[in-house]
């Protein structure tokens, strides 16, 4: 792979288009996970400056992990922090000291980091069917983009101008149907009433250290948890994300990256940034750019406002509460509708693995969770498994 693309290039090959996939995907990034941040935090009894840094830390991980490995690749590689991680701190934080949560996160950064250097993700990533993977990406993907009917019932109005604004411009200006969607649900959200930004205040995050310490009782109640879930929640769906829209970048160094970010940005709050996959969708998909091989741009551009939003952390929370969530949940799933139809035409492309693929499909769209482990785990587990049953010996 050839080294960072220049400055002249990168603007060359940027477009509106990807902007707003960028745009998008730090949207759909933090307008969940900010809330489980704060939960988990306000749980275990942090300041708002702790909290704020641990933001902070998170965005700065995510944006140079983004950029960096999006211009070295030439692919949208998109990083972003485990929201399932976030989940569960909400229920474990509280049991122990801050400064011994640092420490877990120091070792689960730790566990990432050896897992990618030792090749050992690679080569688990090699043996997955392209068919399981965009069954995976899709049943993902459907689960977030089925919101939208739920959005719809709760306000018609502004949900179907929105879907009717990107289907016309689908028809006339393809590759601004998404920013359409987005523009015409501000302004409308904004005359119903429904969009205050009277109350968004502007303030910079700054960062605080906390020094760890390590205890086995965080080591096991959040570092082996939290490094369990990376792997099965966040890593393993990013790279099927990006293995199924075509960009076969190697998995080892992309896990080494991300380890390695985790483990410098602990003490200042961060629990772990990882592959993205939902994310990550926005940007690969076709909606980022018509030519595949420029939609690193969208990665880049969501890096930049995820530098922007970690800056602005308390200013960023206050402007996604001022949002309607009904204008969140239809941009994100608009967004997401070339992806979830690739990956389904993918998936269904080999008959020999179709039941396998539609078991992962179904289960990773179900939304299940067992262990503390979500569905696209489960999902994958299942694909993988009916392989085994009913092709493992058969000739074709």
């Amino acid at each position: 792979m050839s080294a960072a693309a220049p400055a002249p290039r990168l603007l060359a090959d940027s477009s509106l288009s990807a902007l707003v996939a960028g745009f998008i995907a730090m949207l759909t990034g933090h307008t969940s996970g900010l809330v489980l941040i704060f939960q988990a935090g306000q749980a275990a009894g942090l300041s708002d400056l702790l909290i704020a840094s641990w933001i902070w830390a998170l965005s700065l991980g995510m944006a140079v992990c983004t950029i960096g490995l999006s211009l070295y690749y030439r692919a949208p590689i998109v990083v972003a922090w485990s929201t399932p991680g976030a989940a569960l701190l909400i229920s474990s934080l509280p049991g122990v000291s801050f400064s011994e949560a640092i420490g877990a996160y120091l070792l689960c950064a730790v566990l990432l980091t050896l897992v990618g250097l030792t090749g050992t993700f690679e080569r688990l990533m090699r043996h997955l069917p392209a068919s399981l993977a965009a069954a995976l990406l899709a049943g993902i993907l459907f689960r977030i983009a089925s919101a939208i009917f739920g959005a719809a019932e709760q306000q018609s109005l502004l949900v179907l101008s929105m879907l009717a604004s990107y289907l016309i411009f689908k028809r006339l200006q393809p590759r601004y149907a998404v920013l359409a969607a987005l523009l015409v649900g501000c302004g409308l959200a904004y005359q119903l009433g429904l969009l205050d930004l009277s109350a968004v205040p502007l303030s910079v995050a700054l960062p605080q250290w906390t020094t760890p310490t390590f205890t086995l009782n965080a080591a096991i109640s959040i570092g082996l948890p939290l490094f369990v879930v990376a792997m099965a929640s966040q890593n393993i769906p990013g790279l099927a994300v990006l293995r199924a829209d075509g960009y076969n970048v190697p998995a080892s160094p992309l896990l080494s990256a991300t380890g390695i970010a985790s483990f410098l940005l602990a003490p200042l709050g961060a629990h772990g940034v990882n592959l993205a996959a939902i994310t990550a969708a926005i940007c690969t998909g076709p909606h980022a750019h018509e030519d595949p091989r420029k939609r690193y741009t969208a990665a880049v551009f969501c890096g930049l406002f995820y530098a922007l939003a970690g800056l602005f952390g308390a200013s960023l929370v206050a402007l996604f509460a001022a949002l309607p969530s009904a204008l969140l949940l239809s941009v994100a799933a608009i967004a997401l509708l070339g992806s979830i139809g690739n990956g389904l035409s993918v998936a269904m492309q080999a008959p020999n693995e179709r039941e396998a693929a539609l078991l992962t499909f179904m289960v990773s769209a179900s939304g299940i969770s067992f262990f503390g482990i979500g569905s696209a785990f489960w999902g994958l587990v299942a694909g993988v498994v009916t392989l085994l049953i009913v092709h493992a010996g058969k000739r074709y």
